[in-house]
């Protein structure tokens, strides 16, 4: 399938496949944080997640999953591109809908779509941008009880252009399917 260049349904499609992604978190000040207390999925930092992401011009799908630097982890999502955005699925209770935007050719911004009262309890928007074959980088400002907590920089390698079946070393092994269940968050929730 052909999209235009720096349309959200072209930089999904160049972001298919498994990534390795190491992630840091930082204080507001630019300081390495250590330990997250504030995220959907608090732990550690640094660690590092499979991110398995797979889209077919329409249906898109992606699970994180924690092998290094924390428990094993594992979280799926899906959306769907629709009228050019890509819009996930319902994340939990009081979700404010969330979208897939373009930023320009290789960039994408994951977001709520509108401003709501859930913002008040948890935002953090994702901006993705694929630097160049097999390489991106992911950064987001996390938003808690209405202001900013900190800051997460992730810096992905593609690992294979195959998203459809686990890799050899994926912490939950070989076998079974790529996605999850999709789980609902309850961090929007009053």
């Amino acid at each position: 399938m052909k999209f235009p260049p720096g349309s959200v349904g072209a930089t999904l499609m160049a972001m298919r496949g498994v990534w390795h992604d190491q992630i840091q978190l930082y204080h507001l000040n630019g300081d390495a944080l250590d330990e997250d207390t504030w995220s959907g999925t608090p732990g550690s930092s640094p660690y590092e997640n499979l991110v398995y992401v797979e889209f077919d011009g329409e249906q898109y799908r992606q699970t994180n999953v924690c092998f290094r630097g924390r428990p094993l982890h594992v979280r799926s999502f899906q959306g769907v591109l629709q009228d050019g955005l890509l819009r996930f699925a319902q994340l939990g209770p009081q979700d404010p809908s969330h979208v897939g935007v373009a930023a320009g050719p290789g960039r994408i911004i994951f977001a709520p779509i509108a401003v709501s009262p859930a913002w008040e309890k948890y935002v953090e928007p994702d901006v993705i941008e694929l630097l160049g074959p097999g390489q991106r980088l992911r950064t987001t400002l996390l938003y808690r009880h209405g202001n900013a907590a900190r800051t997460l920089h992730a810096r992905g390698t593609l690992l294979s252009p195959d998203a459809s079946r686990r890799l050899p070393y994926d912490p939950r092994g070989p076998d079974g399917p790529v996605h999850e269940l999709v789980r609902a968050t309850q961090v929007f929730k009053e």
